[in-house]
């Protein structure tokens, strides 16, 4: 199983609160090369547009865990996360340096919330 993003649509990402953004055409153009899952609310709204990347079975077979990306809201760095997933994504590829800039950790989450 190849590498899996989830990008999160609902209360901040993918709306009008980011400007500048054509989020239809950013999960268009991701569709079109890697497979794709819509979110709801991943809680993290501060790094909006949010978009996680899964490793494949080979990558968590590596040791990968998901990696988080905010504020991915150009063109630019869609293109670098579509490249980087292509070539295996976490635990296959390594991570290109001009993402490190939008890699977070996201909260944990406790029971109940």
């Amino acid at each position: 199983m190849p590498c899996r993003v989830v990008v999160c649509r609902d209360c901040c990402c993918g709306s009008p609160k980011v400007t500048g953004v054509d989020h239809a055409a950013q999960t268009a153009r991701l569709r079109a090369e890697v497979p794709v899952r819509v979110s709801d609310c991943l809680d993290v709204c501060d790094q909006a547009n949010v978009i996680v990347v899964q490793p494949s079975a080979a990558g968590r077979a590596a040791g990968a865990r998901p990696v988080w990306l905010g504020l991915v809201n150009d063109q630019d760095a869609t293109e670098d996360i579509v490249t980087w997933v292509r070539a295996g994504g976490p635990g296959v590829a390594p991570l290109p340096d001009i993402l490190d800039l939008y890699v977070f950790t996201p909260p944990r989450r406790t029971a109940g919330s």
